[in-house]
């Protein structure tokens, strides 16, 4: 068994909406005949940013998804940042490689991510001085 289930769950879901993203680029690369950066092509260049923003938050999220894994709090509390994490990032993603992508996707994906990523970096660095104060 897994030492960290649910954040191998979400490690999981969300490399798979990385490579979504990455076929977008190189779907519209090919369209467009563009080998390098964005050829000037507003397309392209919103499935570039979609997956690269997704590739500079994901880590970070699963980084500390996996640390508060191993401290052990309540699985639905750690299914509740997975949850999020991945409702973030899709809908953050979709914004940018949908046709005429709406705004509000766009916000509240980062609401939600930033959300997460607050809220589990907040909670590991009062876990930690909990334990390192009882420790002492």
């Amino acid at each position: 068994m897994s030492a960290l289930p649910i954040t191998g769950l979400y490690a999981g879901l969300l490399a798979l909406w990385l490579m979504l993203l990455a076929y977008e680029v190189v779907r519209r690369r090919k369209r467009h005949s563009v080998s390098l950066g964005a050829g000037g092509v507003p397309e392209l260049e919103r499935a570039i940013r979609a997956h690269g923003n997704a590739a500079e938050t994901v880590p970070i999220a699963l980084i500390l998804l996996g640390l508060a894994e191993g401290m052990g709090p309540p699985g639905w509390v750690l299914h509740l940042a997975g949850l999020g994490l991945l409702a973030g990032r899709v809908m953050h993603g979709l914004h940018f490689v949908a046709a005429g992508g709406k705004m509000p996707l766009r916000f509240w994906g980062m609401v939600l991510t930033v959300t997460v990523i607050a809220s589990l970096a907040l909670g590991l660095v009062g876990h930690a001085l909990v334990r390192m104060g009882a420790g002492a």
